[in-house]
């Protein structure tokens, strides 16, 4: 299980993971079910969720209180107040600060399966979310520049962070965070609670400082250049640690508060400033609970025989060194299928999407693709005369990060982390102003 406390010769020694200043309340007093809630990206279309949320929460103090959940951007200036209010309250009277320390996260899924993960910060020096980026922590989506502002709306002036952001780790042998789940029963608990709405139960454990410098070690033993050219069977290529599995647009309105915040501070006071930093949550690429789901394209308002037409042009003129690829199409009670012989995206979901991407520019008014989570539903959805759902193997996860050396950020939603129940729970918080 364990490791040397130093990284083997030629391991870099900067790793962009760190032990942080966490803030939890006491849960002895409060109640934990009440206090953690699930991420605001979710439930975007059922606000009957977040109704039942808050009325479980009650008066009891709630994370639900320090965000604002996506079904209700359309309120975001009317709630903003609100929410850095209870943020200030909560500081002053409900939060208490664990410093310098990392937390090991056992989470029980609706399944009945366990995920664990790690929550640290993360440097934002070493994050880039451009495609082609060669940074320690890329994205792994395509990232809309359109729905930054939304979030860096409340962050630029809260006091606070709560995370949703789940880094992904390409630890095939189990050497970062498996190992410490066989010493937990000897860690001092943070929390021990289920979740609401059915989601599970969530406990967490802080590290001693010397499972804190095993954990930088093996971080480091990830990326030298022999575990790259290992890995992804070329030399020279630049060490990526952290693919953004979930949350990648909240990444990249931290990365956009730091940038202002180093603008209007200087680069020398921004080095030792709180913002540089986004607390987050570490799991194992190859965690056993985690699966990947593809999501399948569904477009609306449009002439479906006259899409399909063209798209067999599109495929027609595409000349890359891909492995071919098959879809299925299904509109109106019809159902089709296609391959593309010779693809320039490496995936499935890439050809399709830039196809869209390209056919919407001149589709009529009205016209528009929606993102779905399951088979059934999109064809469902597309049971209709003015749609059609194309339907797509979805990637391996084992696929993920030679894929985003190769081609850099994936197209938007490629993929899905499980369901909506078993995302990332806001519950850990930390300060990011001075």
């Amino acid at each position: 299980m364990s490791r040397a406390a130093l990284p083997p010769k030629g391991v870099p020694m900067f790793i962009p993971f760190k032990p942080a200043d966490i803030l939890l309340p006491d849960f002895t007093k409060y109640n934990g079910t009440a206090w953690s809630c699930v991420a605001c990206d979710q439930y975007t279309s059922q606000p009957a969720y977040w109704e039942s949320a808050d009325a479980y929460a009650a008066d009891s103090p709630s994370t639900l209180r320090l965000i604002i959940p996506e079904v209700y951007l359309a309120e975001t200036d009317a709630r903003k107040p609100w929410v850095l209010s209870a943020m200030d309250d909560y500081l002053k009277h409900v939060l208490v600060e664990h410093p310098h320390t990392m937390i090991l996260v056992e989470r029980t899924l609706r399944s009945g399966e366990t995920r664990w993960g790690l929550v640290g910060a993360v440097d934002l020096l070493t994050y880039d979310y451009r495609k082609g980026a060669d940074s320690l922590i890329r994205a792994t989506e395509a990232t809309v520049a359109e729905r930054i502002p939304a979030r860096t709306t409340i962050r630029r002036d809260a006091p606070v962070e709560l995370p949703h952001v789940m880094m992904l780790i390409d630890d095939r042998q189990k050497t970062v965070i498996e190992p410490l789940a066989v010493v937990k029963d000897t860690l001092a608990p943070a929390y021990d609670h289920d979740l609401m709405q059915n989601s599970g139960h969530l406990k967490g454990y802080f590290l001693t400082p010397a499972l804190m410098a095993q954990v930088e070690s093996a971080l480091a033993a990830l990326i030298t250049p022999e575990a790259m050219a290992e890995h992804y069977g070329r030399e020279g290529l630049a060490p990526l640690l952290f693919a953004v599995g979930d949350g990648n647009h909240s990444l990249a309105a931290a990365k956009t508060c730091f940038e202002e915040v180093r603008a209007a501070i200087g680069d020398e006071a921004a080095m030792s400033h709180p913002a540089r930093y986004a607390l987050c949550e570490v799991v194992n690429l190859y965690d056993e609970s985690l699966q990947f789901e593809p999501i399948y394209r569904v477009a609306f308002g449009v002439e479906p025989d006259h899409l399909l037409s063209a798209f067999a042009a599109y495929i027609a003129e595409l000349h890359g060194d891909a492995a071919p690829q098959e879809l299925i199409w299904a509109s109106n009670g019809r159902v089709g299928a296609m391959t593309v012989p010779t693809p320039v995206a490496a995936l499935t979901v890439g050809t399709v999407q830039d196809f869209l991407d390209e056919y919407l520019k001149t589709a009529p008014a009205g016209a528009y693709v929606d993102y779905i989570h399951g088979r059934n539903p999109a064809v469902a959805l597309a049971d209709r005369p003015d749609a059609i759902a194309f339907l797509f193997d979805g990637m391996a996860k084992e696929e993920l990060f030679s894929t985003v050396i190769s081609d850099g950020a994936l197209p938007r939603k490629t993929f899905s982390m499980g369901h909506a129940e078993d995302k990332r729970f806001y519950t850990e918080a930390r300060r990011i102003l001075p």
